[in-house]
């Protein structure tokens, strides 16, 4: 695992903001260390920034301003095939008319480098994507995983210090997809090799990573390891994009300490832990994830709350049951249980007891 902040850091944005209009800022000044052999993952919505920042760390995108450094050195102005960066893309982007072994070699090639050298890093790489046998193949005559293989296999094949990946499994099946993001994630710390993965799927960001950035309108919302991200979400947004989550609306009531008191809107009183509010009479979202509810009370806790809830819908998942039910005013409150031989099924217009430990209930923005 890569060391945290205040790392030598690898790669640095130093308060980089970037325009293409020269008005509306599509990054705002940005400042993010990565240090030398983390999987740092940059997650977000479309249009939130995440993308322009590795197209300008791939050198494909100038910034508007501030810098980026590689290795201590401003990479402003190296040009994209000097930066000695290796890619990944989503849509392959592989030599049509060249067999898998001059795919692999063209990038050898154009640093230079000798023809017993190539073959053997083309070999090592193949073998290390498990793609040896189809080194005469051409692209047209591999399915899409073993295309996506090639093209991971090219961007390790000259040995890079960093990899930059967007979006590189958005267009594989959902197996393969988990298969290869393991792959990916070994490959990677088994080779030292630092990587920035551009993704908007959460659960490759929460499996992958040993820090992910949260993007939002040009901003990094949250930075930190998949757990806290997903256990400690700093703000309302982090909350509902990373995982399924809970929110009922309410107003704070008073303030000690580590806890606060909540008013929600129908009237009911709960605990919670205040995260972003300082202040009593502030409106407040509460959040609470699925599989922190609990509705067996002999598993409840001293000192959980609880409150009325009426089920509205049981969903079967196979692993997990999900049961939307009617809290405090809100429709969509769900909440996850184990497929336990003892657990019980939920059935719709049941009125139940739900709760939860104060701690697990974050009071956000």
């Amino acid at each position: 695992m890569a060391s945290q902040e205040g790392n030598d850091g690898f790669v640095v944005f130093d308060r980089v903001q970037k325009s293409y209009d020269g008005e509306t800022l599509v990054v705002k000044d940005l400042n993010l260390s990565i240090g030398k052999g983390e999987f740092l993952t940059m997650l977000g919505p479309s249009g939130s920034g995440k993308t322009t920042c590795l197209m300008m760390l791939a050198g494909f995108e100038t910034a508007t301003h501030g810098d980026i450094l590689l290795g201590g050195q401003p990479i402003n102005n190296i040009p994209p095939h000097k930066r000695g960066i290796g890619m990944v893309f989503q849509n392959y982007a592989l030599f049509p008319h060249m067999s898998v072994g001059e795919n692999l070699s063209f990038p050898l090639e154009v640093r230079k480098i000798g023809k017993s050298d190539r073959e053997e890093k083309v070999k090592r790489a193949l073998d290390m994507v498990q793609m040896g046998d189809f080194i005469n193949r051409r692209p047209a005559q591999l399915s899409g995983g073993q295309q996506q293989r090639i093209a991971l296999a090219r961007a390790l094949v000259f040995e890079p210090e960093l990899v930059l990946m967007d979006e590189p499994l958005g267009a594989l099946d959902k197996q393969l997809r988990e298969h290869m993001q393991f792959e990916i994630t070994r490959l990677a710390h088994d080779l030292g090799i630092t990587t920035v993965y551009v993704t908007h799927d959460q659960t490759e960001a929460l499996t992958m990573s040993d820090r992910v950035a949260v993007f939002d309108d040009g901003r990094i919302q949250q930075l930190d390891p998949p757990d806290v991200l997903y256990e400690e979400p700093k703000n309302s947004f982090v909350a509902q994009f990373i995982g399924e989550n809970n929110t009922l609306e309410g107003v704070v009531k008073e303030i000690t300490g580590d806890t606060c008191v909540i008013q929600l809107d129908d009237g009911e009183v709960i605990d919670a832990k205040p995260v972003n509010v300082s202040e009593v009479g502030q409106r407040t979202q509460v959040s609470i994830r699925p599989e922190r509810v609990e509705y067996n009370s002999e598993r409840l806790q001293k000192g959980a709350h609880t409150l009325k809830a009426e089920v509205l819908e049981f969903i079967y998942m196979g692993d997990i049951f999900r049961t939307r039910l009617r809290v405090a005013g809100n429709e969509d409150f769900i909440i996850k249980t184990r497929n336990a031989p003892d657990q019980v099924k939920l059935k719709p217009g049941e009125q139940i007891e739900i709760g939860w430990l104060p701690e697990d209930c974050r009071a956000l923005d």
